[in-house]
């Protein structure tokens, strides 16, 4: 049953009270707030003071008039069923109800209102209810604050220095503030107040403690929107920024594509004479600004990252995500840069770990590593040298490679026959049986469990790494995640999908 308010005891009706929404009027406008939010603040405030003078434990309302200003104060009790009273202060029986011919009309459910006096504010409050209305007016006002920043979240806004703080920059931006920390300053550069500057909007957070809306002239994508401004081509969307990597106030660099092969991207960024480059570093303070065409291809994107070092050669290692570039020797100290800024910069920018090799140091590597296969071979395989050469030359790196390749296509190497072909996997897979044995057996001695070394999948080279490692049990392995594994197997080889998949091989028995 709906409920039915009916008043009692009615006295004079409230008087109109003008001053109160000029008063509201003035907040709001200064705020940028509407006048309503205002006007519940009041409410809450007079709601405050009615409490504390007619005594907390009363259900009152407070209703502020929105076309007069008057001030309605009513306390509310409820009828309610004799069994069912929880509050004899909020609540009445129906019995008591029945037994006053005022109120026997009433049925549970009903609220009785009764108007009270108005109060008059003392000092102590009308303090109060000062607070109460500055808190909620500026709750309110940043509630407008964050509605109205929440969607310019990665664009740039231009603002006023108001002070600055232990480095950190706060800026009035409009009728909010905006806060600058330390690190999202660029080196060296230094603001009074009253200084006009554009920043990067990272974040609006209605729940941070003093201003609320945190900028950046540190972060990438600042760059980005300053080109943006400054070609129409990127704000029109013809060329797209692909990535971006920023050594604030020193350097960055910038990778540009354009689907339209009739547009050359770098050259639109760089603008007639460098006008267009040369607007966004004078705004970065002198940062040198290298602009680079993207590819899809990862060789020639990191060679074209490496600018304006030209590299000879690109060894991609997709497994380990890392790439060799070789140089020749005039370019290297060009690759690398200053304290190895260029390089460093291009693998943040390709999202690859490259190193960078001369050709003399690439050579020795080479020949370094082959004389390992080479010696691998020859004692693995009980062959002489120039075999063991001739298996190199064939791009084979492991034993277990020559164990597992196709025999017809092993056969068809120049000087071997099927014989030879097969006498040489024989040898390689007696070899890998011994050394897997070997391992087994090393492992157990080493305390590792059985279910860990019948574990499907498991090689017994990685075996032994793991209880080398303190990993002795299949619970113990289980417990690990991907990137553990591979770390602690420092096997380049191992694809972060095939660890996990053999650490939930390992938790299959948690599930059965």
């Amino acid at each position: 049953m709906a409920s039915r308010k009916i008043k009692l005891h009615e006295q004079l009706p409230p008087q109109p009270r003008h001053e109160l929404l000029q008063v509201a009027e003035v907040v709001a406008r200064e705020k940028g707030i509407e006048r309503d939010e205002v006007i519940v603040a009041m409410e809450q405030a007079i709601l405050k003071a009615a409490k504390a003078k007619f005594g907390f434990e009363h259900d009152i309302h407070v209703v502020v008039d929105r076309a007069t200003g008057s001030v309605t104060i009513q306390k509310h009790i409820t009828v309610v069923i004799d069994d069912e009273l929880e509050n004899e202060v909020t609540q009445i029986p129906l019995s008591h109800v029945q037994k006053d011919p005022d109120l026997n009309h009433h049925v549970p459910g009903d609220v009785i209102v009764y108007p009270l006096p108005p109060i008059e504010f003392g000092r102590v409050a009308a303090q109060s209810a000062r607070q109460v209305i500055v808190q909620k007016v500026r709750d309110a006002e940043r509630v407008k604050i964050f509605e109205e920043f929440q969607g310019r979240i990665g664009h740039i806004i231009s603002g006023i220095v108001k002070r600055v703080e232990f480095g950190n920059v706060i800026l009035e931006v409009g009728r909010a503030e905006a806060i600058m920390k330390r690190d999202d300053v660029i080196p060296r550069e230094s603001f009074q107040a009253g200084d006009r500057i554009r920043a990067y909007v990272t974040e609006v957070n209605p729940n941070a403690r003093g201003p609320m809306i945190s900028v950046s002239r540190t972060h990438p994508w600042f760059m980005a929107r300053l080109f943006e401004q400054e070609v129409p081509e990127i704000y029109d969307g013809v060329i797209e920024v692909k990535a971006i990597a920023r050594d604030p106030g020193s350097r960055a660099k910038m990778a540009v594509f354009s689907p339209d092969h009739s547009i050359d991207p770098v050259g639109a960024c760089v603008g007639m004479r460098g006008s267009r480059v040369q607007a966004v570093v004078a705004e970065l303070q002198g940062e040198k600004v290298d602009i680079i065409p993207w590819s899809s291809n990862p060789a020639t994107f990191v060679v074209n990252a490496l600018a304006p070092a030209e590299a000879s050669k690109v060894v991609i290692d997709e497994d380990s995500h890392r790439v060799d570039v070789v140089v020749p020797e005039d370019q290297l100290s060009l690759a690398i840069g200053r304290r190895g800024q260029n390089v460093r910069l291009a693998s943040q920018l390709t999202a690859w770990n490259i190193d960078i090799l001369t050709e003399d140091q690439e050579t020795a590597r080479r020949t370094e590593e082959n004389g390992a296969r080479i010696r691998l071979f020859m004692e693995a395989l009980d062959v002489d040298e120039i075999i063991a050469q001739l298996l190199v030359a064939e791009s084979f790196t492991t034993i277990e490679e020559i164990a597992s390749v196709d025999l017809e296509e092993f056969a068809g190497i120049d000087g071997f026959d099927e014989d030879i072909a097969t006498e040489l996997q024989n040898r390689a897979m007696t070899y890998l049986s011994t050394k897997n044995t070997q391992y087994m057996s090393e492992a157990a001695a080493l305390g590792a469990e059985k279910d860990l070394i019948d574990l499907e999948g498991l090689s017994p080279t990685h075996l032994i790494k793991l209880v080398k490692n303190g990993i002795k049990t299949r619970d113990d392995f289980a417990d690990l995640s991907g990137d553990e594994l591979i770390e602690m197997l420092a096997d380049d080889t191992l694809a972060l999908d095939q660890a996990n998949a053999l650490i939930m091989k390992a938790r299959e028995h948690w599930f059965n």
